[in-house]
């Protein structure tokens, strides 16, 4: 049965969270888990939602958008962290209440007119790019505390804090104390800007132990991604 599945994974994922916050000396309600439900039917979301998970990620905004009007009804924090391009953004700021990625002003400038517009207040989370791969997106480290400033600047969107994937091949922990680094600069200068969204099935621990607010799990509490259809 579907739910026996999700609540095992979800049971399982919930031990490693709390194993890692005792191993940093953190506290198991500072750490908040973000469900990545891509590729997954909006089912499993409703079955995450009654076992008690609040926020939710997508990284497609085709598929996000059809779940999140689906799921409507239900309490739910919608992230949005995957690359968007200024195109999408007007679907978008319709149900993400958080975007994760981003990494230019440009970017922000557009989730801002679209708050606007639509009455709301969305959260962003700058992205910072801890390897030289664009593909991944980010602003450098040394780019990220003006960026933040900019975004902080904006109406109708709130500068949140930081977020950055672990680079390919490289240690984790190390990756992620660069990252605590730069979202202590920001915080030096927007105090309210406390988010750090890091670490996924693979890494979650070491993101906790270097200061991880958010972490954003997928395979480990879903299973293997299947092809979304609508």
């Amino acid at each position: 049965m579907r739910r026996d599945e999700i609540a095992a994974g979800l049971a399982e994922v919930e031990e490693r969270i709390a194993k890692a916050c005792r191993a940093a000396g953190r506290d198991r309600g500072e750490i908040t888990l973000i469900a990545v439900t891509k590729t997954r039917p909006a089912e499993d979301v409703r079955i995450l939602a009654e076992l008690g998970v609040r926020d939710v990620g997508e990284n497609r905004d085709q598929e996000a958008a059809a779940k999140a009007a689906e799921l409507a009804g239900l309490p739910l924090t919608w992230h949005f962290v995957g690359q968007l391009q200024t195109n999408k953004v007007r679907s978008v700021a319709g149900y993400a209440d958080v975007v994760h990625s981003v990494d230019r002003l440009r970017l922000a400038a557009a989730i801002s007119k679209e708050a606007g517009r639509l009455g709301r207040e969305i959260g962003c989370l700058v992205q910072v790019a801890l390897d030289d791969d664009p593909g991944r997106g980010g602003a450098v480290p040394a780019d990220v505390p003006e960026l933040a400033d900019e975004i902080a600047a904006l109406g109708d969107v709130r500068l949140a804090g930081v977020m950055a994937v672990a680079p390919l091949g490289e240690d984790p922990g190390k990756a992620f104390a660069r990252l605590h680094e730069v979202a202590l600069a920001v915080r030096e200068r927007h105090p309210g800007a406390t988010m750090i969204s890091a670490g996924m099935s693979d890494d979650l621990a070491e993101a906790i132990a270097h200061g991880a607010t958010h972490v954003r799990v997928g395979t480990a509490l879903l299973g293997r991604r299947k092809p979304f259809v609508r």
